[in-house]
């Protein structure tokens, strides 16, 4: 049942030229006709503030709330004359699969003024060349997606859209792709480097362990955590040690990726540090093993073996407890274990 007052309530803050307390937002969640037309007429009067404010509070609750949809609110952003709304609304429409976005998306790509804006529009429509590489659409829109997305790789003024252009191609399996991510790795700033590494893992070929291997040693935070989540993309089983290390980097969101990575590779290492982490003191790296060990189980089975990694690894020793975990019994990996417990 629809609480009246609440949408009262908003509507009212709307009229006034406020933003809706976010308790109330969700009654803008797939409007129909007739509050989109006075949404659209109290948007007119909105100033740029209030619309920036409104429209990242929507993107935030959608990205929360897998039911939230706003995209009538989003596409409606994507003609703001505000570069921050714009990019917000772009942002918002991240999981939208309607071909119909693709030349709106394509024209902010190619046409837009500001950096921001451009990048955005590359990266979301990175999903259109998943779709399209999954065979979810027909070829025609995924091939219009892609040649703009490598003409903004190979042409665009600014380096963050050339990045992010090749992020979202990296999800094809074009030919010329292998050429474009080392290229890219080769680039003189780092950035673009970076943005490589990430393009190894979401191109899922194992021609990239090697390159990926290397740079989680990297003393740039940036390309550790990029490194990190390709590992956990491309599987390397040879990484896991490294990854454990990385479950005690100085960075918690390298912390965090570590744990997802060791999730995705799977092994005994990998369940019996998860497993360790679950009982952390820290909550983040707590929800970040339990959603790792899920992500385990579901892609690897159950291993029934729950311990933990050292209590306080410094990354040094003379065993290579991590090696191989697949070759060790349950008794030999614990009995390599109990040393650092």
């Amino acid at each position: 049942m629809k609480n009246e007052a609440s949408i009262q309530r908003m509507w009212e803050a709307l009229d006034e030229n406020c933003v809706p307390e976010v308790k109330d937002l969700h009654h803008l969640s797939g409007l129909i006709d007739e509050d989109i037309e006075r949404f659209t007429k109290a948007w007119k009067t909105l100033p740029i503030e209030i619309r920036r404010k409104l429209m990242y509070a929507l993107y935030e609750m959608a990205e929360m709330n897998f039911e939230m949809d706003f995209n009538t609110i989003f596409r409606m952003g994507l003609k703001d004359t505000d570069a921050e709304v714009r990019t917000y609304a772009i942002e918002g429409l991240w999981e939208d699969e309607d071909v119909r976005l693709i030349p709106q998306l394509i024209a902010l790509l190619q046409e837009d003024e500001n950096t921001g804006v451009r990048a955005a529009a590359a990266k979301c429509l990175a999903h259109f060349i998943l779709l399209g590489e999954l065979e979810k659409i027909r070829p025609r829109p995924f091939e219009t997606a892609y040649e703009a997305l490598l003409r903004a790789h190979k042409g665009d003024n600014d380096l963050e859209v050339r990045r992010r252009a090749l992020e979202a191609l990296a999800y094809t399996s074009h030919d010329e792709l292998k050429e474009l991510i080392e290229v890219a790795y080769q680039h003189p700033e780092e950035l673009m480097r970076i943005s490589a590494v990430f393009a190894m893992g979401r191109n899922a070929e194992a021609h990239w362990a090697a390159t990926v291997m290397a740079e989680l040693n990297s003393p740039n935070p940036e390309m550790r955590y990029e490194a990190t989540r390709s590992s956990g993309e491309l599987g390397l089983k040879e990484a896991v040690d490294t990854l454990v290390e990385l479950t005690d980097d100085v960075d918690i969101e390298i912390q965090q990726m570590a744990l997802w990575a060791l999730g995705q590779i799977g092994g005994k290492v990998a369940e019996k540090t998860l497993n360790y982490y679950v009982d952390s003191d820290n909550e983040a790296l707590q929800v970040a093993a339990q959603e790792a060990l899920g992500e385990l189980e579901f892609l690897h089975g159950n291993l029934d073996i729950f311990f933990g990694p050292p209590a306080e690894f410094d990354g040094e020793s003379d065993i290579e407890w991590f090696a191989d975990d697949d070759e060790l019994d349950d008794n030999e990996l614990d009995d390599l274990l109990e040393e650092f417990l």
